[in-house]
């Protein structure tokens, strides 16, 4: 399906570009979303038109996405999260936990723009993470995660408990008992 892009899309093209895509996507995300249209004659003539508006609105958010990665630059975000002695966490530390984190620092992060190239971090200590502003704008971020070492449980010693005899013969009857005060489903 032909269609022309109204933005710039990752891995298909810039404004303006009349792209063959595969029908579904075309249907069911860029146009629906407003990033593409079909590629008539119609629709050619109604895009000339409006080129140098949708390019200056293409450049707006480019120097946008700009700002926001000069102030993220540089940056490093703390995470706390249980973890074992040898530093491996109970869980993970996912996109949202990031996107939390930075945002609580005061950094505009959505969940959409944390990549974490390896998957979620799973094991205490600094990781690098890419934030993904803008088709054109990758932010490298320092997450340090730090581990919170939970004590372990600690088992009683046979001197503290209390041991007493149990009469084997007892329980077959106490079962027994059970099973005649159950009503008959």
């Amino acid at each position: 399906m032909d269609i022309i892009l109204l933005e710039k899309i990752d891995n298909v093209g810039g404004v303006g570009d009349t792209v063959s895509v595969k029908s579904g996507y075309a249907r069911n995300y860029l146009i629906p979303q407003g990033k593409a249209t079909l590629a008539t004659p119609a629709n050619i003539a109604k895009f000339e038109g409006m080129r140098s508006a949708l390019e200056a609105k293409a450049m707006g958010e480019l120097e946008q996405a700009q700002a926001r990665a000069a102030k993220i630059e540089g940056q490093v975000v703390k995470i706390q999260a249980n973890a074992g002695p040898e530093g491996k966490l109970f869980g993970s530390v996912g996109t949202i936990a990031i996107a939390e984190a930075c945002v609580a620092l005061g950094l505009a992060v959505e969940r959409s723009e944390v990549r974490l190239p390896e998957g979620p971090i799973r094991i205490a200590g600094e990781h690098k993470v890419d934030l993904h502003l803008h088709t054109d704008v990758n932010v490298p971020l320092t997450v340090i995660v730090e581990g919170e070492v939970t004590a372990p449980i600690e088992l009683l010693e046979d001197s503290e408990t209390d041991e007493t005899e149990v009469d084997d013969d007892a329980e077959p009857q106490e079962a027994e008992t059970a099973q005649e005060q159950k009503p008959a489903e």
